[in-house]
């Protein structure tokens, strides 16, 4: 097979692509611009564009499919020339489910919990000698490619995303992949710049539940009301697997996690993190592996990548970094650490960095989403505001919509300065950001 990808460069797309070249295929892309990891993992594989840029000779009648990403536009003079010869032109959703679609497929989904509900799936499954294919939206520790598909694994896990497919397809990229066995991890509203409205949102994951094929099964959230009132309307059509937040209890290295009377220490800790891992048993169980080796197999399971990650720890200080951006995430991340360090101050910084999350009408669904902390932070740029073509938002407009006592900074030598000031010997420092704080070396810091 001989492939073109059009914006190759893309986190998800270098990944797809190299899977691709080593399952044989002949591979080819290109973009305007490439950044690292990317262009280093391209590259070290062999198919790394030549020059930069978008060239229409690069697309010829005998390639066999054109793969779409999201960072190219509908005019781009690569895709015209494809329409033009009439060759097959998938999204990147598209083309995984072409490359699955006789396999049984594992769909995760939901608006949090996602990469990590994934990764302890494979995680398991990697100790249990247990082969399947897969796409994560993540990078991963230990997998050098999020993306493995081959001739002969009969299983696919994949990260379903709820974000559109290309600049083509408007679809929901899990709408693409037809599941036989669903996860919905939780509903809140994101994405706000292609769902207009929650009711708008909330119907995505009705349409996705109606993809999930004839008798297939739908593991749920219970404890989400909207996850709920979703997952049972389906209950004439699938084998629904409802799951929540199991007993626990926290020690200092991690959790007991009791199951059928049975404790299982873990390394990972925060409820949500819990009910992740009861979601993530639920899925295993689908597919015909036993409750007690999935469980066994999590005890040295530390965590998916800027999730709750330790970046360093003394006896007086510890540092996480975690992705959490959207309201839900937030909440739950810090409410988690307090929870694991409940005799430690607990400072927390977060980025609004996100589309949704610097848009002013969204920014009182953050109300006391950092409440758990001791002392918080929020910070935004103003230049990213105006570079996404958004209203400007105040400290003021922030400040109020967090609805608690948060300090709001716009400048990167602040948010140091007010970490600085809050140091003190018995703390844990939370680093929330999709981004870095427009510089912030975690490690260094």
């Amino acid at each position: 097979m001989k492939v073109h990808f059009i914006a190759i460069g893309g986190s998800a797309m270098h990944n797809l692509a190299i899977a691709l070249s080593r399952k044989g295929f002949e591979v080819t892309g290109s973009d305007d611009e490439i950044f690292e990891p990317s262009k280093g993992r391209l590259k070290k594989e062999g198919i790394l564009p030549e020059q930069i840029g978008w060239n229409p000779d690069l697309i010829s009648a005998d390639l066999d499919a054109v793969i779409l990403g999201m960072h190219a536009r509908a005019d781009n003079p690569e895709l015209a020339k494809a329409k033009e010869l009439g060759i097959e032109i998938f999204s990147y959703p598209e083309y995984i489910y072409e490359q699955s679609k006789h396999k049984k497929r594992v769909v995760i989904g939901g608006s949090h919990g996602k990469t990590t509900i994934t990764s302890m799936i494979l995680h398991a499954l990697q100790v249990l000698d247990f082969p399947v294919d897969y796409m994560v939206g993540a990078q991963l520790e230990g997998y050098d490619c999020m993306v493995k598909l081959t001739q002969d694994n009969d299983v696919i896990i994949l990260e379903g995303d709820e974000y559109l497919s290309s600049p083509l397809d408007r679809r929901p990229k899990f709408h693409l992949y037809k599941p036989h066995i669903a996860l919905i991890s939780g509903i809140a509203w994101d994405h706000i710049n292609v769902f207009p409205s929650y009711e708008n949102y909330v119907e995505q994951f009705d349409l996705f539940c109606e993809i999930i094929e004839e008798n297939g099964v739908l593991v749920y959230n219970t404890e989400d009301t909207e996850v709920e009132k979703v997952a049972v309307k389906q209950q004439s059509r699938l084998k629904l697997k409802p799951y929540a937040t199991p007993k626990y209890e926290v020690h200092e290295k991690g959790t007991t996690f009791y199951y059928n009377n049975q404790a299982f220490p873990l390394k990972i800790f925060g409820a949500h993190n819990l009910q992740n891992l009861n979601g993530a048993l639920k899925v295993v169980e689908a597919l015909g592996i036993s409750s007690i080796d999935f469980l066994n197999a999590m005890k040295d399971f530390t965590g998916a990548g800027k999730r709750l990650e330790k970046v360093s720890e003394t006896p007086e200080r510890v540092l996480y970094k975690d992705f959490a951006h959207s309201p839900s995430k937030l909440k739950a991340t810090t409410a988690a650490v307090k929870e694991q360090y409940p005799d430690r101050k607990l400072v927390a910084c977060m980025e609004l960095h996100t589309f949704s999350s610097l848009k002013k009408d969204f920014l009182p669904q953050y109300k006391d989403a950092m409440k758990s902390a001791d002392k918080a932070l929020v910070y935004f740029s103003p230049k990213v505001v105006a570079h996404k073509k958004l209203d400007p938002i105040t400290k003021k407009d922030v400040f109020e919509a967090f609805g608690e006592n948060v300090q709001v900074e716009t400048e990167t030598q602040k948010v140091l300065d007010f970490i600085e000031a809050e140091s003190t010997d018995n703390m844990v420092l939370l680093m929330m950001s999709s981004g870095n704080f427009d510089g912030i070396d975690y490690n260094q810091l």
